[in-house]
């Protein structure tokens, strides 16, 4: 009898071996994964809104705190909105160019990226380049991130009034002639520091990169569009 017992008990742990799911085992971390992503897919959870921008100095928030450069403040706004699953990721260099955007932007590119802000332009007047180079900088730019099914924000700038009034409007309509040229495939924020720049209020002592009040004023200037485009793709 014991030894009928014992090959019974046997034939239970076997068939546990056998068939983990009837003896409750928990299931492999990959196994875990995938039933995650099936459960999203059926369930109709929205993906992550993982938003890139790529600028200078003025994104990065040279003078200011981290947390008050205006990509922060424009995720604060999300956040009072409810967009919980919007992420700013500020990836502003001070003293960019458009061909310094242009060389990083295959490394900092993540495949979970879905929408790229591309706010350049400002330094490569300051250091001379040509209408004609920025441009093709920020095509190049543009046509990499729609290459790979990145949404794209272009944000204009301005030249500096020094470099007198040909120049600034050759320079402006490097960002209308973009516009023009991916027509239906962009959105667009004309200037960047509207009603910031030329506000001694607003902006730091050197008269260029704004405070961090000047900063949310930026973000507003931002925010509609950017929140319609997340809307759209959301």
């Amino acid at each position: 009898m014991r030894r009928f017992f014992a090959l019974l008990l046997l034939g239970v742990v076997s068939a546990c071996s056998l068939r983990d799911t009837a003896c409750a085992k928990k299931p492999s971390p990959q196994a875990q994964q995938n039933a995650s992503q099936i459960n999203a897919a059926t369930t109709g959870e929205r993906r992550p809104i993982k938003i890139l921008f790529l600028g200078d100095s003025i994104t990065a928030g040279y003078g200011l705190n981290t947390d008050q450069a205006y990509p922060t403040a424009l995720q604060e706004k999300f956040n009072a909105e409810g967009y919980a699953d919007v992420e700013a990721v500020n990836a502003g260099v001070s003293g960019d160019t458009t061909a310094g955007g242009l060389r990083r932007l295959d490394q900092i590119l993540e495949s979970d990226i879905r929408v790229v802000v591309v706010a350049l332009g400002g330094n490569d007047a300051l250091r001379g380049l040509t209408t004609m180079q920025t441009h093709d900088n920020l095509a190049g730019i543009i046509s990499k991130a729609l290459e790979r099914n990145y949404e794209v924000m272009l944000v204009g700038m301005e030249a500096p009034t020094n470099l007198g009034p040909d120049y600034r409007e050759s320079f402006r309509n490097v960002y209308i002639n973009l516009l023009r040229e991916y027509q239906g495939r962009i959105s667009f924020v004309p200037f960047l520091l509207e009603g910031v720049a030329g506000n001694p209020s607003l902006n730091q002592a050197d008269g260029v990169h704004p405070t961090a009040e000047g900063a949310k004023i930026v973000a507003q200037t931002i925010y509609p569009k950017l929140r319609d485009l997340v809307d759209r793709i959301g």
